[in-house]
C-alpha cells in the first residue's frame, strides 16, 4: 500500500510539478525570474494540494483546512528549496560550466525536483494523517 501511495504522490506531483514549470515560463513574460518562480510555485501548490486530498491521501482525517494549513507550511520549507536551487543552478553553476542553453528552464526543473522526498514525508506524516 505505501509503495502505491508514493506512486500517486508522485504521478499527481509530477503533473503539479509540471503545471510549476510551465506555468513559470509564463510568468516570466511579465515579471523577474527569481518572481516568477515563488508565483509558479503557488500555483504548482494550489494544483498539489487538490490532487494529494482528491487521489493520493484519501483516508486523512483531518479537516480541508487544517489541512491546507500544514500543507503550506510544508510547502514553504519546499519553495525555499526550490528558489535556492534555481536560482544557484540558474546564476551560478551553469554559466560557470558553460551551459547557457536553456539554463534558467533546467535549473528551475531540477530545482522543482529536490524537495520531492521531503514534501511526500512532510504531507504524509502530518498534512494528511
Amino acid at each position: 500500500m505505501q509503495s502505491r501511495t508514493f506512486l500517486l504522490f508522485l504521478l499527481t506531483g509530477g503533473f503539479a510539478a509540471a503545471v510549476n514549470w510551465t506555468s513559470r515560463i509564463a510568468y516570466n513574460l511579465w515579471m523577474p525570474y527569481t518572481y516568477a518562480i515563488v508565483l509558479a510555485y503557488l500555483t504548482g501548490m494550489v494544483t498539489a494540494f487538490v490532487l494529494a486530498k482528491m487521489f493520493v491521501f484519501t483516508t486523512s482525517t483531518q479537516s480541508t483546512g487544517r489541512s491546507a494549513l500544514i500543507f503550506t507550511l510544508v510547502n514553504i520549507a519546499a519553495v525555499i528549496q526550490t528558489w535556492a536551487v534555481s536560482v544557484l543552478l540558474a546564476y551560478h553553476l551553469l554559466p560557470a560550466l558553460g551551459m547557457m542553453w536553456h539554463s534558467k528552464e533546467i535549473a528551475h526543473m531540477v530545482g522543482v525536483a529536490v524537495p520531492v522526498f521531503t514534501s511526500y514525508i512532510g504531507h504524509k506524516r502530518f498534512t494528511f494523517r
